[in-house]
């Protein structure tokens, strides 16, 4: 009988790669990123270990929506306390910050875990096109068809 073979920390590569978010609608982006984080594109992948990959999205404040979502989409949080209930609108967001847009997407998609907090820790936003990446090499991720 075969046993299933489990990765082993340090037994396994992590690679860079780099998106440009200029080519993506930012759902399918971000599971894209979502699931590279977690290391579910390997054969290797393992649940309790973090076999995934280290990401640097570039070009984040051209990121694609469709639809109405630059007006229409709101982002709802709770403060803890009676009454605070929050929102801010995807518009806002681009205004004020349009990393954390992408940011949010993916950790949402992530485990609610100290695991997942560590995957978060692994993607790298930045608003232009440069990044201070250069020396890890990172592999240019293309958009599949």
């Amino acid at each position: 009988m075969k046993t299933t073979t489990w990765a082993k920390p340090g037994t396994f590569e992590q690679k860079w790669y780099v998106i440009d978010a200029e080519d993506y609608v930012l759902g399918r982006m971000a599971s894209k990123i979502a699931m590279m984080l977690m290391g579910k594109h390997k054969p290797i992948y393992t649940p309790f270990i973090d076999t995934g990959d280290y990401i640097v999205v570039v070009n984040a404040a051209k990121v694609q929506y469709t639809g109405a979502k630059a007006r229409g989409k709101k982002y709802n949080w709770h403060t803890g306390y009676m009454g605070g209930i929050k929102e801010r609108t995807l518009s806002d967001y681009l205004e004020k910050d349009p990393t954390e847009v992408i940011i949010l997407a993916v950790k949402r998609m992530l485990p609610k875990t100290k695991m997942g907090r560590a995957m978060l820790d692994k993607l790298k936003v930045y608003a232009g096109a440069e990044h201070p990446h250069a020396a890890q090499k990172p592999e240019k991720l293309e958009k599949e068809a």
